[in-house]
């Protein structure tokens, strides 16, 4: 049996906490970067972000420390994988770490998503940096 299986990316941004912060918790910004869907900075808000071919997922925010955390259930009965945005001040701007863990590789369907996100997480990272 395989350990669950964690992607873990650092990006930085010449934008401040604040921005790159909205952007991952307003809807709208959320929607031009990455997916649309209700995401919230509250905990317990359930939504779902529309992945397009891979469907709506469902998703539950486990944890907010306004500017500087926001950590949810990804896809809910599906992978069922934990996401987490740490956003730390850099001067003027913001280092971003991502971590997505949870990826059971003894699935199919895990170990899919799992070699699907790790090169793809990197290029949602550089959108995002794109609409701040």
């Amino acid at each position: 049996m395989n350990a669950p299986a964690v992607i873990h990316l650092e990006h930085r941004y010449s934008a401040p906490p604040s921005a790159v912060w909205r952007a991952l918790t307003d809807p709208e910004l959320h929607a031009r970067w990455w997916a649309p869907g209700d995401v919230r900075a509250v905990v317990g808000h359930r939504f779902e972000l529309d992945m397009g071919p891979w469907g709506k997922q469902a998703c539950e925010v486990l944890a907010v420390e306004a500017e500087r955390l926001l950590s949810y259930r990804f896809a809910i009965g599906k992978l069922d994988t934990i996401i987490t945005w740490r956003l730390t001040p850099e001067g003027a701007g913001t280092l971003l770490t991502l971590t997505h863990e949870g990826f059971n590789l003894d699935s199919a369907s895990g170990k899919s998503a799992f070699e699907g996100m790790k090169p793809g997480w990197p290029k949602v990272l550089e959108r995002l940096g794109t609409t701040l």
